[in-house]
């Protein structure tokens, strides 16, 4: 990431807006927000395929829920932000770690996202590490870019699901959706 840049585009974004750049709450402003998308926008510093620890267990059904995220629209620069749940169904013994389960989601979300995309990247992401018989990933998020900008969608939220293999199939949906309603607020 190139800072320099970051902090050109965010004088340039004043100026067109008429700002003083001297004005003492805005002179620093460049820098801030170079420093920030270092921090939010960590993801492109990592490859996907990576994060996920594989290590042996049972082959029954594995649930994350309610793993927090936010991101950052790649249409508005605005963020977004939720929970993920994830699910896979192991096939010989291959599970993941939970934190690293929770790092994939994190990994995922620090880059410029649409929120449809960063739901197929986690299950496209387990299921490369992980080759289960199925995956399920929900995401449900508040768009800031809905609220902020059309205004009219204040305390919407937006859901993405993926669901592939055996976990589009019942039994095992079915069971699933049973763990997933039996906990939920």
């Amino acid at each position: 990431m190139n800072e320099g840049m970051i902090e050109e585009a965010v004088r340039l974004l004043l100026q067109g807006l008429g700002e003083d750049l001297a004005r003492p709450g805005l002179k620093d402003t460049p820098r801030l927000v170079a420093e920030a998308s270092q921090v939010m926008l960590t993801g492109y510093r990592r490859d996907l395929s990576q994060v996920v620890e594989v290590i042996e267990g049972p082959d029954e059904i594995v649930l994350l829920r309610d793993l927090p995220f936010f991101s950052l629209c790649e249409h508005h620069l605005l963020p977004f932000f939720g929970t993920a749940d994830i699910a896979f169904l192991p096939d010989g013994g291959r599970i993941a770690g939970f934190g690293s389960l929770a790092d994939l989601v994190d990994v995922a979300a620090r880059r410029l996202q649409i929120q449809e995309r960063l739901t197929a990247e986690i299950a496209d992401a387990l299921e490369v590490a992980l080759r289960p018989r199925g995956v399920y990933v929900a995401l449900r998020a508040r768009q800031l870019c809905m609220q902020m900008i059309e205004g009219r969608h204040l305390g919407s939220e937006t859901q993405t699901l993926v669901v592939r293999g055996a976990l589009a199939e019942e039994p095992a949906r079915g069971e699933l959706q049973g763990l997933l309603a039996g906990g939920r607020r």
